[in-house]
């Protein structure tokens, strides 16, 4: 069997439509084409990402839509149908961020633009499965013949990097994410990865985001288009250009050892630049700014993965830009299941994370794997208040676990 092809091209700098359509083709074109994918009459899905805003290009927070544009108008010359759909994060309204970008013009000239919410929901089952036996999706992502996954190559505060994989979460319903959070979001999302079987994906590097991504990282102009058709291989080579290694990508580990694709240096023949050429060291979102407070105290399990290490980081944040960090002295947060310091009062522990022991769990405990972090908020702030949603609209009840 061959090695994985993951092509990288260069844009220019501020690159407009036709750059970026000249460096889409490039791309497709060093990894052998699209033919034996995409054929006359075919119902094409592209997938990009609409996580939340903001919606301007160079804040690198979703895909831009240029380049969506630019898949698509391949896709049609091609004989296919183009669909354009996902949904935003929950909370989020989809149709506001479709208004405020691109998305909204490429409407208006007839491009298929669809959002998932305003869709009908349907179970797929999941081949395999580890976590869900089967998905909450919509009717589109079951009838599609090809699914292409667009993603904004950026660092994350749970799963350190999201891209091609990553990002397919937006083809679930609200309720499936929010369980993905509760159930397991690493394995879960490779069972979402078995289910639908994106073939392609064409990613967004031009703008992209480091340190607490995915939507509050700080811009990082790559001026990259990468292509290949094993999303696990993609993802590897992403990690690689923002200095990840291979196994420090979980996603890319798990969807590996299920024999969805290769993380494995290699088993991939990068095609185009050369990645010594294009790398730079992306900041981790556990040091992008990190809280301290006097009085708060954070202890970490031994066991604890990076999911919810980083999570409560990026909660402590969200503290932070909310002005709530008046409610951390006298908290301790737990993950896993380390030694808890004698003098340390029961009734101020917050502990996170299925990794928890049952019986170590108390009564300010946070389900998920890992939760979201609106959800550790509010288990910090307990009874004083309210925890303050960053991008999400309504309040931490509208959309609350099940």
């Amino acid at each position: 069997m061959g090695k994985s092809k993951v092509s990288i091209v260069k844009t220019d700098p501020q690159p407009d439509f036709p750059a970026i359509r000249q460096a889409v083709e490039k791309a497709i074109n060093l990894i052998g084409g699209i033919e034996d994918l995409i054929k006359p009459g075919k119902k094409v899905l592209l997938n990009p990402s609409w996580v939340a805003p903001p919606t301007e290009p160079e804040k690198g927070c979703i895909t831009q839509a240029e380049v969506t544009r630019a898949v698509a108008d391949i896709v049609q010359e091609m004989g296919a149908r183009a669909i354009i759909a996902e949904s935003a994060a929950v909370g989020v309204d989809s149709e506001k961020v479709i208004e405020a970008s691109g998305y909204g013009q490429l409407r208006e000239s007839g491009y298929e633009v669809i959002d998932l919410k305003k869709t009908a929901k349907i179970m797929i089952p999941v081949p395999g499965w580890k976590v869900f036996k089967e998905i909450e999706s919509h009717p589109l992502v079951r009838e599609a013949d090809v699914i292409v996954s667009l993603p904004k190559m950026k660092t994350h505060d749970q799963t350190e990097i999201t891209c091609a994989i990553k990002k397919l979460k937006g083809l679930l319903s609200d309720q499936y994410k929010r369980m993905m959070h509760q159930e397991g979001l690493f394995e879960g999302v490779v069972d979402l990865l078995a289910a639908v079987q994106p073939q392609l994906t064409i990613v967004d590097a031009i703008y992209c985001q480091e340190g607490l991504g995915p939507v509050f990282g700080k811009p990082v102009e790559m001026d990259l288009i990468l292509a290949g058709k094993d999303l696990v291989a993609v993802d590897a080579v992403c990690g690689r250009i923002m200095d990840f290694a291979p196994e420090e990508i979980q996603l890319t580990k798990i969807a590996a050892a299920r024999g969805l694709g290769t993380h494995k240096t290699e088993e991939i023949a990068i095609v185009g630049e050369p990645l010594e050429k294009v790398r730079r060291r992306f900041l981790r979102s556990i040091e992008d700014s990190p809280v301290q407070v006097e009085g708060f105290n954070l202890i970490h399990g031994g066991i604890t993965c990076t999911g919810c290490r980083n999570t409560v980081m990026s909660a402590l944040v969200d503290m932070r830009n909310a002005d709530q960090l008046m409610y951390l002295p006298g908290v301790t947060v737990v993950t896993g299941d380390p030694a808890i310091p004698p003098f340390v009062p029961t009734e101020s522990i917050v502990t996170v994370g299925k990794c928890v022991p049952e019986g170590k769990r108390g009564q300010r405990y946070v389900r998920g794997c890992p939760p979201n972090n609106v959800y550790v908020v509010q288990a910090i702030i307990g009874e004083k208040g309210k925890a303050k949603r960053m991008y999400a609209e309504g309040d931490l009840d509208s959309t609350k676990q099940k």
